[in-house]
């Protein structure tokens, strides 16, 4: 087969960069030409290139809407993987081309998987997802739909390395950006929002204490009552500053540590 040029569509640096790598790793013929990072950068460049490529990796929530969007101002006519923190897209994605729907956080045989199903349909002209395919892809998605996020790549002097999650005692967001302590007193910048990280993060392991900080069960080290109801939480490492728990939110977190 003839060198497969790839577009990535995403808005998360770190996981465009990261889907970028098991790719090129996967197969030194394959070429990502462009990474765009949202709905308008898309449009405006499939309007002007219509072909020269072979495949799409779409996320399908961007910043600036959802990646459906783009099928409503331009027309793809090329297969899409979409590649996904959410489940519940399925159905739709293979309304937009799509031939694969990867959960993230993925892992280099599924992206495999998705790159020998498109070479697949390129020896077979015409083929379309079954919809028996259709249902055992809902079904297994629904299945896999608590599968949280195990690592993060993350910048280290001028790298990208993994870090385990289940090593991180606590994320903080402070100036819009959002950092990981690890247990061993690294710290690093992470490229997601709190909320996006909510979503990703098993909640049995990790709690939203407040604005700041999401913390690891793991690492709490004691509980103090605090004035006015509110409980404040030593961790440790410890971290920049206390992190209090809100009187209202007390109840959800002693459930929580009971569990």
């Amino acid at each position: 087969m003839k060198q497969l040029k790839v577009v990535v569509i995403e808005d998360e640096p770190v996981s465009a960069r990261n889907l970028a790598h098991v790719l090129q790793t996967i197969d030194d013929g394959i070429q990502v030409i462009n990474i765009l990072s949202g709905v308008k950068d898309a449009v405006e460049w499939f309007s002007e290139q219509q072909t020269g490529y072979d495949l799409i990796f779409m996320d399908i929530r961007l910043a600036d809407g959802l990646s459906f969007d783009i099928f409503k101002q331009v027309k793809i006519t090329k297969p899409v993987v979409f590649v996904t923190a959410y489940n519940d897209y399925a159905i739709q994605a293979f309304k937009n081309n799509g031939i694969d729907y990867i959960l993230k956080p993925f892992d280099q045989h599924e992206v495999k998987q998705a790159i020998d199903k498109f070479k697949n349909l390129v020896n077979q002209p015409g083929q379309q997802p079954r919809e028996t395919d259709l249902s055992e892809l809902i079904e297994q998605l629904s299945v896999n739909s608590k599968a949280y996020k195990k690592s993060f790549l993350v910048h280290f002097r001028d790298k990208l390395i993994p870090v385990e999650t289940a090593k991180i005692a606590w994320f903080y967001t402070a100036n819009e950006l959002v950092y990981a302590q690890t247990t061993d007193a690294r710290q690093y910048v992470i490229d997601f929002t709190m909320e996006q990280l909510e979503k990703q993060l098993d909640p049995t392991v990790f709690f939203r204490a407040n604005r700041q900080f999401l913390i690891n069960r793991k690492e709490i080290t004691e509980v103090d009552f605090y004035f006015n109801g509110r409980l404040s939480v030593k961790i440790k490492p410890a971290p920049p500053e206390s992190i209090i728990i809100s009187k209202a939110r007390v109840p959800e977190f002693k459930t929580w540590m009971n569990n």
